[in-house]
């Protein structure tokens, strides 16, 4: 006989910061996050312009100003390489809107002060050249490691040259963003370009040298916070929490428990101070308090796993553990840093721990079943049985005392051939010193993956959560909720496996469709349109006025 089913009627907390909040009345959240994840992606999908009108008039509709002149020749690009969802490029919005509420000649002007400041490496090209590097400033002896990362980014935009307007753009070479923001000077041009109005570089705002919360806006959750990364972070809620917007979910802003878990900020202790103004610079990644304008970076971006044999089909992966293997990057490892709390640190500490219990929800729950109270169960019995977490190679970026102490408290295997690491068929991505540029050989690769960053990335508008990956919080506090119910317990029991292998299965259809060759070119080739016309004087004129009919 069938039990008597329950109706459910209480709801989970969807906030405004990204996460949602859990009832124990509701079902389990993971499989509304699904459902809705789902909904969106489809309706996303569905209502993606056909026709270069539809573009047209969507453009004008979402940003209120007109294309940027060569949005033809884009549009062009995009239906000749069948790029999808032509529409969804508003992170380029996002990192471009505040220089428009600057005029053109402080932008040239803070720009050519740029080119001579070190680190960085300029691009650009002429009405009659092709885009190259046309100026760098590097430290001595630094020229050959740092001026690496552009030959990718050149190969890139030699697609498409012949429809870039001149351009001069300057990049950092690092890996992580430098550019901190000022909330009211950010604020200030963004209100400005709201208006369609400007503001010259000698009316900013004075800035406000508050380290790290400068960046967040006055009654947000970081604005109050002390930072003192030598004492405890702010008290995190008890209730169980999964992230429904992984943009919201990475800002430090609305969680600035951020700063005490993650080594880029670790590394500076209260912040760095603030820019004085808005400096158009590139970078390989941004966080959401910093402006530096962000790439689609090819780095680490690979077209399949090959060989094929490399990566079985999800039912021919054979291990059922989480997989992480990694360097021990992120932060310096030395007694003057706070390394202990940085972010490959705490999945090192977080998924090999033995001693005591851990609350987690129960897997064993159907959809139409309340999800109930987190249920108690020893870590030295979940652990090993459902994560293989461990730093590979010998330590680095420590001295040499505390590299041995590294090698004591935490498990040290040798590196994995892509061969075995495809053996897994659940996956775990965190940040090392910047962005995980192992991201796009993980989603590649039919297994399903579990991503923890304060980094938007450049795809960000075009990916899905819970559709093609899923979302962790930075400090893992809901990374054995999320396994176990895709996985089950130690033994496979509670397991949602079909949900696993469609989410594994749409990761790598979405990767080989969504982020080709041909997409991050189409993203450069638009960001470059964008960026040529905000550098110049007579931005009317570097404007697509047409409707479209024509091409």
């Amino acid at each position: 006989m069938s039990p008597p089913r329950v109706e459910i009627t209480a709801e989970h907390i969807f906030m405004d910061d990204g996460l949602l909040e859990v009832n124990p009345g509701g079902i389990h959240p993971i499989y509304e996050l699904i459902r809705r994840a789902e909904d969106g992606w489809r309706a996303k999908i569905g209502r993606a312009s056909t026709t270069f009108p539809q573009a047209v008039a969507e453009y004008r509709r979402r940003y209120k100003r007109d294309p940027p002149k060569g949005f033809d020749d884009w549009w062009t690009y995009v239906k000749t390489h069948a790029v999808q969802l032509p529409d969804e490029y508003d992170q380029i919005h996002a990192d471009l809107e505040p220089f428009w509420g600057i005029e053109p000649k402080d932008l040239l002007a803070i720009r050519a002060e740029l080119e001579a400041k070190v680190d960085s490496y300029t691009l650009g090209k002429t009405a009659n050249s092709r885009v190259d590097v046309v100026n760098t400033s590097f430290a001595p002896g630094k020229y050959d490691q740092l001026i690496k990362g552009s030959e990718n980014i050149l190969d890139l935009l030699r697609d498409v040259e012949e429809f870039l307007p001149p351009f001069r753009a300057v990049f950092s070479p690092h890996d992580g963003p430098n550019r901190l923001s000022d909330y009211f000077v950010e604020d200030a041009v963004r209100r400005a370009a709201a208006n369609r109005q400007y503001i010259s570089r000698k009316d900013f705002p004075k800035i406000i040298p508050r380290g790290w919360i400068a960046a967040c806006a006055p009654g947000s959750p970081g604005r109050n916070v002390s930072i003192n990364l030598d004492r405890d972070p702010p008290p995190k809620t008890t209730k169980k929490t999964f992230i429904h917007d992984h943009n919201l979910a990475m800002n430090p802003c609305l969680h600035p428990r951020h700063f005490w878990h993650h080594g880029h900020f670790l590394s500076y202790g209260r912040g760095p101070t603030p820019e004085r103004e808005m400096v158009p610079e590139f970078s390989y990644c941004s966080s959401s308090i910093h402006h530096n304008i962000r790439i689609p970076t090819p780095y680490g971006w690979v077209e399949d796993i090959l060989p094929r044999s490399d990566d079985p089909p999800w039912d021919k992966k054979v291990d059922e553990r989480a997989l992480w293997r990694g360097s021990s990057t992120g932060i310096g490892h030395n007694a003057r840093t706070r390394w202990q709390k940085s972010h490959r640190i705490t999945l090192m500490r977080v998924a090999n721990d033995l001693r005591g219990t851990m609350a987690i929800l129960s897997p064993f729950r159907s959809p139409v079943e309340p999800v109930g109270e987190p249920i108690e169960v020893r870590k030295a019995r979940v652990n090993p049985g459902i994560l293989d977490v461990a730093f590979a190679g010998d330590p680095i970026m420590c001295d040499p005392d505390t590299c041995k102490h590294l090698q004591k408290i935490f498990p040290w295997r040798r590196r994995q051939s892509f061969k075995e690491a495809g053996e897994y068929k659940y996956v775990i991505d965190v940040d090392g010193n910047g962005w995980s540029g192992r991201f796009k050989r993980l989603i590649t690769s039919n297994s399903l993956v579990f991503k923890a960053t304060i980094y938007p990335e450049w795809y960000i508008d075009r990916i899905a959560p819970w559709v093609h990956y899923v979302p962790i919080q930075l400090d893992l506090s809901d990374l054995h909720d999320a396994l176990v119910f895709f996985r089950g317990d130690a033994s496979g029991a509670g397991a949602h496996e079909d949900l696993a292998r469609k989410i594994a299965v749409a990761g790598r259809k979405w990767s080989k469709s969504f982020w080709r060759r041909e997409d991050m070119v189409a993203y450069f080739f638009r960001l470059m349109l964008e960026y040529a016309r905000l550098m110049n004087e007579d931005r009317e004129g570097m404007s697509y006025k047409g409707d479209g009919l024509a091409a």
